[in-house]
């Protein structure tokens, strides 16, 4: 008998080919294609016959969306109010949700601490293990003050047992530890590859939305820090969530970059300790160093993550380069670097062509938005002329490609968050300055000194002047 002969699949799209070949013809990613077993050819349920649709499912009633009853779902708190930020207020019945983030980042410290308080609030849970025994899962709830937990522990990486477990408990929220690990009789291949990790994720889909509990499913991430398995598991489920952070420090990050049910731009902060995993009121106060006095090269930024307005310290060093200077940015965008100190050498005759240029946001921040265009250039040239900007002092505007400063959003929310802080002085564009009207019913902004400005210029202008 003929051996079957092994295929090749996609880890991004889970699309096949029958040899190797650097780059997948389906999708395009680079270095993606891993040699699986060949699948037994087995008469799906779910296929259609070759007599074609017709006549085979009745059709479906129609509805106008004006004649669609639209309500807000209920949520149930997780007992983390950092977690529920990001999730838009908590967990919602018959969600999944995949959660991702390196080793040893924390996921399921989270993810315990969440389960035993919603099972203590009288929600039955499930705390599901595919990589660590009971006895290791007792051991982190002991190490977290959690040892009386009532959050029972199933340790089983078969599909088809879990899913009869679920079906008999119907849990409010279960939590799967890892999707990787899990395997289903139904598929010949090994726990982990693309077609185990794209069934195993389907099924609890469809049980989720048929029983109505909440699944989170814990994911891998790959080395260049992206979710592990074929990317259609991003839109199987309804909410994916990012940990990170570094490992080696006390505070972690999670942010969602998909929810169906909530924004996508919040981002949560927890710091971690002996106790756990603890949520961080006010994050601003670690995005900022502590410096006894000003120092060259710092410009604190008022960013925003979703609704919270959060201080971050830019901080930017330039140095004598060589023939090719290097341009570095940590938790910005490199492209953006770049085209700024184009913008500086352009309209306020700034050169740095010469110079290493390397910029840090504090904190392991990742900062996105435009509205940090303005900050960035105020720190690199205070670092180019070694002189600090004035104790108390912030910018926030995006900078256009002619030297305009243009307005960022939210403005006064921003200047509030920066006057409840301490912060007396301002840079921002000339847009976003608050009317007087405004400054009368604030007392806090009508302490503050404002500086409007509308061309780069004008902004380095201000600065040489403080």
């Amino acid at each position: 008998m003929a051996k079957d002969k092994s295929h090749y699949s996609c880890q991004q799209c889970g699309g096949t080919t029958p040899r190797w070949l650097g780059k997948c013809p389906h999708c395009g990613a680079w270095n993606s294609l891993l040699e699986t077993a060949p699948e037994p050819q087995t008469a799906g349920k779910n296929r259609l016959s070759a007599a074609g649709p017709t006549g085979l499912v009745a059709a479906a009633e129609l509805a106008p969306i004006c004649d669609i009853e639209a309500s807000e779902v209920a949520r149930t708190p997780t007992g983390q109010e950092e977690l529920d930020r990001v999730l838009g207020g908590g967990i919602v019945a018959g969600g999944v949700v995949l959660i991702g983030g390196d080793p040893g980042i924390g996921k399921s410290t989270l993810l315990l601490q969440a389960l035993d308080a919603m099972q203590r609030q009288g929600l039955p849970t499930l705390y599901v293990s595919g990589e660590e025994s009971a006895a290791q899962v007792a051991l982190r709830a002991r190490r977290l003050g959690l040892a009386a937990s009532p959050v029972p522990v199933l340790v089983e990486i078969g599909l088809e047992a879990i899913l009869a477990t679920l079906a008999r408990e119907r849990p409010a929220v279960a939590v799967i530890d890892s999707i990787q690990t899990l395997y289903s009789d139904q598929l010949s291949s090994a726990p982990g590859s693309v077609a185990q990790v794209r069934e195993c994720a389907a099924y609890l889909t469809r049980a989720a939305k048929a029983s109505g509990s909440a699944i989170v499913l814990v994911g891998h991430v790959t080395k260049e820090g992206t979710l592990a398995g074929p990317r259609v598991l991003e839109h199987m489920v309804d909410t994916v969530l990012y940990f990170e952070g570094d490992s080696h420090g006390p505070y972690r990050l999670i942010r969602a970059i998909k929810n169906r049910f909530g924004a996508v731009n919040e981002i949560g902060v927890f710091a971690m300790t002996e106790r756990g995993l603890k949520g961080v009121s006010n994050p601003s106060a670690i995005f900022l160093s502590q410096h006894s006095q000003p120092v060259p090269g710092s410009c604190v930024l008022v960013t925003l993550e979703g609704t919270r307005p959060l201080l971050v310290e830019i901080q930017a060093l330039v140095d004598s380069g060589g023939p090719s200077p290097r341009r570095l940015s940590v938790g910005l965008e490199r492209e953006r670097l770049a085209m700024l100190l184009a913008v500086l050498h352009r309209h306020a005759g700034v050169s740095c062509s010469d110079q290493d240029v390397f910029v840090n946001a504090v904190g392991g921040v990742r900062i996105s938005e435009p509205a940090a265009d303005l900050a960035v250039l105020l720190a690199i040239a205070s670092s180019l002329r070694n002189r600090a900007l004035p104790q108390g002092f912030l910018a926030f505007g995006e900078v256009g490609l002619a030297g305009e400063v243009r307005p960022a959003p939210r403005g006064q929310e921003r200047l509030r968050e920066a006057a409840k802080l301490g912060f007396t002085a301002a840079l921002l564009p000339k847009a976003n300055m608050p009317k007087k009207s405004d400054l009368a019913q604030n007392k806090a902004l009508a302490g503050m000194t404002l500086h409007p400005v509308e061309r780069i210029e004008e902004a380095l202008d201000l600065a040489r002047g403080f």
